[in-house]
């Protein structure tokens, strides 16, 4: 018995179906993809990051988009989602299969999920910097304290930075600002080795 083929669609295709639905759809060789629904862990963090950086984006003129808003990204196209991203200056769109998708950001934030964490970090990650305008990535654990952050230098290289203790804080370079890892697992309890 063979498995069954799976269903490969046009690019044309994918961007209807996006189009017209509710979840977030990724696109990747000819298959689709839902990033939609998320542990109460994962929607802890993207909430608790989205008041605290959005709070102090506001303040100096910067925005912060949803995981809702769409990305091009032009070494894989036609776009892709994050779970935040963010820049100072004036966000730019452009129309990609009749939606808007957002084409200057400088930082971009993953919440690591046990299904996407090797992808975030792999592929995706690749794909991202063919974003002219990226240059700093976040990976946010949800199951522990712990941050990868990814920062371009003007040599095109990426200086890496962890942070994993709730005291520590992570400066976000291209926005000039800073959270506490207890500002973004705030309401968060880890399972601690050892404890009962």
């Amino acid at each position: 018995m063979s498995a069954q083929p799976k269903l490969k669609h046009s690019l044309e295709e994918y961007l209807e179906i996006d189009r017209n639905s509710n979840e977030r759809l990724e696109f990747w060789d000819g298959e689709i993809f839902s990033m939609s629904g998320v542990s109460r862990e994962h929607a802890t963090v993207e909430m608790n990051v989205s008041i605290t950086l959005g709070g102090r984006l506001r303040v100096k003129g910067c925005q912060l988009f949803p995981s809702n808003v769409r990305i091009k990204v032009p070494g894989m196209p036609p776009y892709h989602y994050s779970d935040l991203s963010a820049l100072c200056g004036k966000a730019q769109f452009e129309k990609i299969g009749g939606v808007d998708a957002l084409v200057n950001p400088s930082l971009i934030i993953e919440i690591l999920s046990p299904s996407t964490e090797a992808y975030d970090r792999g592929d995706k990650f690749t794909y991202y910097k063919s974003i002219p305008s990226f240059s700093e990535y976040l990976l946010i654990a949800q199951h522990r304290p712990h941050i990868s952050q990814f920062i371009k230098q003007p040599d095109d290289t990426w200086v890496f930075r962890e942070f994993n203790s709730l005291n520590d804080t992570v400066r976000l370079e291209t926005l000039s600002c800073e959270m506490t890892l207890n500002e973004i697992y705030q309401s968060i309890s880890f399972n601690v080795p050892g404890r009962a």
